[in-house]
């Protein structure tokens, strides 16, 4: 195996900037082995582009692709669609689970999912649809109702175990993935499949794909026409300001730890924001509510942690930009790092003296419903942070730091 990745590469190292892949980023990703097997780790690169890097360039021909194969009036979407009415119509619980990344992705759907309902006049519950980490749902299955898995690969092995306990229940179960031949298709009545895999361990394909899937699936179920080429556009608005990113990360090199902080469909994506930086760049982070920072955490910051607002979800736009701005003036008191992820229009109402480390912005997509508009427009912003601070760390993210030796045991303990 090489050997791990220094904290304290070279400057033209982490200054290198992206180029695209064999056939560039319009080019589709290969899908699932046939027959299945589960991906082997990545082959390391000595530098970026990374396979992170471009497979983030390659999301928003993705995101074209995908919704166009997902619009099919009989296929997987229209039939989890409609599963997903009938089931809300019964009064039955609707559960979305998945494991690390899938799990922020099945948080991400019930956002997504939830305003979908609504829009077509279906009833939703504060229990449903509800989001549930896949170890837990395993242990405490429900016993009626629908049982939504993600997991990008289909082998994770506590979604496929959330998934045979709810049909040992005699529930009806589904699973987004990549393909219909994986493990946890098996267990599933619908397949919902992406198609094309992500290259990286650091999954940025697999974070997007699934939210996707999920815009799909409540444009069948609210009958909404849906432009991909919006969402193509608005995925590209998250990488347009590279530069900023790198100022971003330059300030984060040396942070103790990076708190990220969000409030409605954006804790979705403060929560994945803190998973690719401890991939990636190896820093401890953590996630916060915007309200639970404030009432306790603070003690614990000074001006060695890093901290990142992500603000795009447009529902009570006013009410968080209110809140955020309190808590961005608590962090300048105390010295704080502190850095953004916002939506256009709210970047034009928070003062710039709030975020001393730099914002990447992206556009508001008034098209897209709140949900999908914050959650697609924050993903490939938020990776993109998550890249160049690895760059500047100078560690390599597709390898999840299991090139390493001791990285690796460990992983094997945790099975």
């Amino acid at each position: 195996m090489s050997e791990p990745a220094s904290r304290t590469d070279t400057l033209a190292n982490r200054n290198a900037r992206p180029t695209e892949g064999d056939g560039g980023p319009d080019r589709p990703l290969p899908g699932a082995p046939d027959p299945w097997v589960a991906s082997s780790m990545p082959p390391l690169r000595p530098g970026p582009p990374y396979l992170m890097t471009e497979m983030i360039d390659a999301e928003p021909a993705l995101a074209e692709r995908i919704l166009g194969r997902l619009a099919d009036a009989g296929g997987g979407a229209a039939r989890l669609a409609s599963a997903i009415a009938v089931t809300a119509r019964s009064g039955e619980s609707i559960v979305v689970t998945g494991c690390g990344t899938s799990e922020h992705a099945a948080l991400g759907t019930v956002e997504i999912l939830r305003g979908a309902l609504r829009r077509a006049g279906l009833p939703t519950t504060p229990g449903s649809p509800i989001a549930l980490q896949a170890f837990e749902a395993s242990l405490d299955a429900p016993l009626g109702g629908l049982v939504i898995g993600i997991s990008h690969e289909g082998g994770t092995s506590a979604t496929n175990a959330a998934l045979a306990a709810a049909r040992a229940n005699g529930v009806r179960t589904a699973l987004v993935t990549v393909s219909d031949r994986s493990p946890g298709a098996a267990l599933a009545d619908i397949v919902v499949e992406t198609g094309e895999m992500d290259q990286s361990w650091c999954h940025t394909v697999g974070y997007v794909s699934p939210l996707l899937a999920a815009t799909a699936v409540a444009g069948h179920l609210s009958g909404e026409p849906l432009d991909a080429a919006s969402v193509r556009g608005l995925l590209a608005s998250g990488t347009a300001d590279p530069g900023a990113a790198e100022a971003i990360a330059a300030s984060f090199v040396h942070a103790r730890t990076i708190l990220v902080i969000g409030s409605g469909a954006d804790r979705t994506a403060a929560r994945e924001l803190v998973l690719k930086i401890e991939e990636g760049a190896w820093v401890p982070g953590a996630m916060r509510d915007l309200e639970t920072l404030l009432h306790g955490h603070l003690p614990s910051t000074d001006d060695r942690t890093g901290l990142v607002l992500i603000l795009a979800d447009r529902d009570r736009r006013a009410d968080r930009l209110a809140r955020a701005r309190q808590a961005l003036e608590a962090a300048r008191v105390l010295g704080l790092r502190t850095a953004a992820i916002v939506a256009r229009d709210a970047d034009a109402l928070l003062d710039s003296e709030l975020t001393p480390a730099g914002r990447l912005i992206v556009e508001e997509a008034p098209a897209l419903s709140s949900p999908v508009a914050a959650l697609l427009g924050t993903a490939t912003a938020l990776q993109l942070l998550a890249e160049r601070l690895a760059r500047a760390c100078g560690t390599n993210p597709d390898s999840i730091r299991r090139d390493d030796e001791l990285h690796r045991r460990a992983a094997e303990a945790a099975g």
